[in-house]
């Protein structure tokens, strides 16, 4: 590990198989952080762990189903067992199977609504409690530029992102000890794209994608946010291309 943090924490990153979610994993534990990793690939979570933990990083891993309320709440457990009380999550999980809404491809805005909506609420949910009890704690929620704006094909997508940070804000106004961060990525390298079924949705996010940014500079945005004194919430951020309008 190249840089050693003056105060570790013990972080969890949901959604961290690959994209942000595997790069934020990187750059935390670089730091020196203690980086407890969740996604349903378990196959690339072993790898990555395996991979850090030979660099001299303090990871774990343990697959994850973030629409599941059980299955967030058994990962915070996991993580509390191997590392101690979680310091900050990191709710990146999400889908992005674009399509216009005459498509009327159910299923994909059910499953965005679960992963984006409900897996954030069961991040929420399963640390919260811990946070409150401590008067200490982080949770660092990822939306979008989608929720800033609203483009065709992607209604619904916008929507679970717009929802993402009107949550987020309702939590920080909530509480006066623990910080809550918005991270809102323009276009970034990623596999989200690979999720999209609709011919004309796909074709329309190749030119989109021609000006994206390596996660590696969402990775920075949210250790930048995690590691603020405790007095400091960085309240929202948005990272996106500079040739980029959107």
């Amino acid at each position: 590990m190249s840089l050693v943090t003056a105060s570790p924490k013990t972080i969890l990153v949901t959604g961290a198989s690959s994209g942000i979610g595997e790069a934020t994993a990187r750059e935390l534990a670089r730091r020196g952080h203690r980086v407890v990793v969740g996604a349903r690939r378990g196959e690339r979570l072993d790898a990555l762990c395996r991979e850090l933990a030979g660099a001299g990083a303090q990871v774990a891993w343990r697959e994850l189903d973030v629409t599941r309320l059980d299955d967030m709440q058994g990962f915070v457990a996991f993580a509390e067992e191997r590392f101690g009380p979680v310091d900050v999550l990191v709710n990146n999980a999400g889908v992005m199977p674009l399509s216009p809404l005459s498509a009327l491809k159910i299923d994909e805005w059910d499953r965005m609504l679960d992963v984006n909506v409900r897996g954030v609420l069961h991040g929420i949910a399963a640390t919260l409690p811990g946070m409150q009890a401590r008067s200490r704690g982080q949770i660092v929620n990822v939306s979008s530029i989608g929720g800033h704006a609203v483009w065709p094909n992607a209604a619904v997508y916008c929507a679970t992102k717009y929802a993402v940070r009107a949550i987020s804000d309702g939590l920080r106004q909530e509480t006066d000890t623990i910080r809550v961060t918005v991270v809102s990525p323009g276009v970034v390298e990623s596999e989200l794209a690979d999720t999209i079924t609709d011919a004309g949705a796909r074709e329309a996010m190749k030119a989109f994608r021609e000006v994206a940014l390596p996660a590696q500079a969402i990775a920075e945005a949210v250790a930048y946010a995690v590691e603020q004194p405790a007095h400091v919430d960085v309240s929202e951020l948005i990272v996106r291309p500079t040739a980029s309008p959107y």
